[in-house]
């Protein structure tokens, strides 16, 4: 899950997909960390990307570095714990200009059942799952 996280810090941005009844939505996202072993996102509860991952949660994320792409699908699960909150603005302090742990919007989702493949052209893809 490491070499995940490091995949998607070191691309900046990468591209979350999500469903909102049967349109696919896709959008830029830059949080990526770990938390008590597990691979946590955030967001605002006020985005329509809460409110459909709130209605399904599959979605996937993907990102491209050095000509070398990674794609990580499963489910994201609310954590709605003060503590997973204040992690994920602790390791983006950018972050905390727009939000606070206690402010009733911020929210943090770890992926669950997740499978992340690494590829490119040049090689055959890796598996990881978590």
């Amino acid at each position: 899950m490491q070499r995940v996280v490091d995949f998607l810090k070191d691309a900046g941005t990468y591209y979350l997909a999500t469903v909102d009844g049967d349109q696919p939505r896709v959008r830029p996202f830059g949080t990526a960390h770990i938390f008590e072993g597990r691979l946590y996102i955030q967001t605002g509860k006020v985005k329509d990307v809460s409110k459909q991952l709130h209605a399904n949660p599959k979605a996937e994320i993907c990102a491209f570095k050095d000509g070398e792409w990674l794609r990580v699908s499963g489910e994201l699960i609310e954590d709605d714990r003060r503590e997973a909150r204040q992690s994920m603005l602790e390791a983006y302090p950018s972050l905390q200009s727009m939000y606070s742990a206690d402010d009733g919007n911020t929210e943090v989702f770890y992926f669950k059942n997740a499978k992340a493949s690494f590829s490119s052209f040049t090689k055959a893809p890796e598996i990881v799952e978590f």
